[in-house]
């Protein structure tokens, strides 16, 4: 495992990762969803504490529904520069995308490829300085045709964070692909009714795809 003992290994994104989530967005045996929320982060505590009970690790989800790269940016300097946590983890995209389909005659609240990799990339490189350790995941839509115009533009922002990732140093975790995978024997719509909220199976998939950048052997 390549995450530091006693240290802060920080979560930020979208629904995905707020996933019911607490205001304190940290493990509390009295709150719902322990605070964590129900989906891949709290999965990822669950694993890391399990297998390094004395790692001391403490998770935070600083996932917000809804949230484009654009909303990333207006609130980075306080939930991620201020806390300086020795790891971050970035998965942000799926909204970006999401809302030049659902939303056409909204352009403005969708987040158009050159605007999404300059933000994203000012925002990775703003927190090197602060940060040891960034890993940057794409994002992704639970579709195996690859040709379904929705998943070839999901397709064309997860190319943006790998080269991002590769400008800057960083890892990258290919969700696309862990998803693409399972869907290889599983129907997407029975791990996301709208092929974006995942279940168990899908936060699981995400889960793992971390764990394994991680450095844990599954």
């Amino acid at each position: 495992m390549n995450i530091p003992y006693n240290s802060t290994l920080l979560f930020i994104g979208d629904s995905i990762t707020e996933a019911g989530r607490t205001p304190s967005g940290e493990a509390s045996p009295w709150e719902p969803n322990f605070g964590l929320g129900g989906g891949y982060v709290s999965k990822i505590y669950g694993w890391i504490h399990a297998t390094h009970p004395a790692s001391g690790i403490r998770v935070v989800n600083e996932g917000v529904s809804g949230q484009t790269v654009r909303d990333l940016a207006t609130r980075w300097q306080t939930t991620v520069l201020a806390k300086s946590p020795q790891t971050l983890c970035v998965m942000i995209g799926i909204n970006d995308v999401w809302r030049q389909f659902d939303s056409p005659l909204r352009p403005e609240i969708a987040v158009q490829p050159k605007e999404y990799r300059a933000t994203l990339e000012r925002l990775v490189s703003e927190a090197q300085s602060r940060v040891k350790t960034i890993f940057v995941a794409t994002p992704y839509f639970i579709e195996p045709n690859k040709n379904d115009p929705m998943r070839r533009r999901m397709d064309e922002y997860g190319e943006i964070v790998k080269k991002i990732a590769t400008r800057r140093g960083v890892p990258c975790v290919d969700t696309q692909a862990a998803f693409d995978t399972v869907l290889n024997y599983i129907h997407p719509m029975t791990i996301a009714w709208d092929r974006i909220h995942p279940d168990p199976v899908g936060h699981t998939v995400i889960a793992q795809a971390f764990l394994k950048a991680f450095g844990f052997v599954l």
